[in-house]
């Protein structure tokens, strides 16, 4: 049995449950989880094997890749900014980034590529991983680019090019890097274990990915074998022009090695967060509420920060999705702990959220890369702590 390591108030013994169940039944190879209860951490927990390869174990401290959970972080430094007055979101992306206006993008506001309304999911020219990484030719890239359909008129979950697009209004703004102005503008005065851009001295503490591979490949599977309720999202893996596979491929080659040390050092603030389940729960529980004397967001920028902003089809994740301003909002997929919630999930199984009506902020990482609707680990592990809230 994996040896669970760590804290729980009580009340939250579920939550310890859970977790433990997720190593003996659901497949976690190395994970921690983290619950704040009104500013106070009610959980904080990890196990398991960072490096199984090395047979490194997971260390209080060890720091997790969590793939677009990251959102949530550039979301929270784009709205520090609009708090402070420096960025409004409703004013055109142009009045901030003036290249952007090329090829009818000069009327797109801000809120809309924080919202995945603006279309530009992907490149009709993917740029080269190496130059993707160095940022300035994404960035050109991004600011040629046609929109794939009417912004505005809807919405696809922008996979990759959220990070470059928000990223660079944040630059733009603040005349620092989104890695620099998050490190020290939300991580620094919370003391975070998180980093989008990874300092090099940190490579020792990040646990490695294992990727499980899927035991029915639908991509190749006879048409008659794939569930009803799942053809129309085979169908789109299936179409190399589609938007669910565009939207991954604005590199070229398309695939990134995400355990490599430069992704890792690089700022991909769509994807390439470093950090522990405890510094995503601590930043959220900031969000709604004061941890250690530090609040990030007002309850009016909250309130803002909690607007829906689009709901229903995705043109990418050929699924319902809701989004508001950077964040996702509560689907019946992913309810987290109340309706009024706001957090992100990341490829493979991490989450992190607040959810201001019961006080509650919450992290999850690990390092065995599952996903789809088999993997259970991060809903059971909400759904207890659902249950220790009565």
């Amino acid at each position: 049995m994996t040896t669970i390591e760590g804290e729980v108030a009580a009340g939250f013994e579920p939550v310890r449950e859970a977790f433990a169940a997720n190593f003996a039944q659901h497949g976690d190879i190395g994970a921690a989880v983290c619950v704040y209860r009104d500013g106070r951490p009610v959980v904080d927990l990890w196990g398991g094997v960072a490096d199984p390869d090395a047979g490194r174990p997971w260390a209080r401290d060890t720091l997790q890749l969590v793939y677009s959970a990251t959102k949530g972080a550039t979301a929270t430094a784009a709205h520090l900014l609009a708090q402070r007055g420096a960025l409004d979101l409703d004013a055109p992306v142009a009045k901030y980034w003036p290249e952007f206006a090329a090829n009818g993008k000069a009327e797109i506001p801000v809120r809309w590529l924080l919202s995945h309304q603006a279309g530009l999911v992907a490149l009709d020219q993917p740029v080269p991983l190496a130059e993707a990484l160095a940022w300035e030719p994404m960035v050109a890239a991004l600011s040629a680019q046609r929109p794939q359909w009417t912004p505005g008129t809807a919405h696809g979950y922008h996979g990759r090019t959220f990070g470059w697009l928000v990223g660079e209004v944040i630059r733009r703004v603040s005349g620092r890097t989104p890695g620099r102005f998050f490190a020290d503008e939300v991580a620094g005065p919370l003391g975070l274990d998180f980093f989008i851009g990874l300092p090099t001295g940190e490579r020792d503490r990040v646990s490695r990915m294992v990727y499980q591979q899927p035991e029915v490949d639908f991509t190749t599977a006879p048409p008659e074998s794939i569930p009803e309720e799942l053809r129309e999202l085979v169908a789109a893996w299936r179409d190399p022009n589609s938007f669910s596979n565009r939207a991954f491929q604005v590199t070229d080659p398309p695939e990134i090695d995400f355990n490599s040390p430069e992704v890792q050092v690089a700022e991909l603030p769509a994807s390439n967060g470093i950090g522990t389940a405890r510094g995503l729960a601590r930043m959220y529980a900031a969000l709604i509420g004061e941890v250690d004397g530090v609040r990030l967001l007002t309850p009016e920028t909250l309130a803002s920060a909690l607007k829906e902003q689009a709901s229903g089809a995705d043109q990418v994740m050929v699924a319902p999705s809701r989004f508001s301003s950077g964040y996702m909002l509560p689907t019946q997929t992913n309810p987290m702990t109340g309706p009024n919630s706001l957090g992100h999930t990341g490829r493979g199984g991490s989450l992190g959220f607040a959810d201001p009506e019961h006080g509650i902020a919450f992290g999850y990482a690990m390092n065995h890369i599952i996903g789809g609707p088999n993997d259970v680990r991060a809903t059971s592990l909400v759904e207890a702590v659902r249950r220790s809230l009565g």
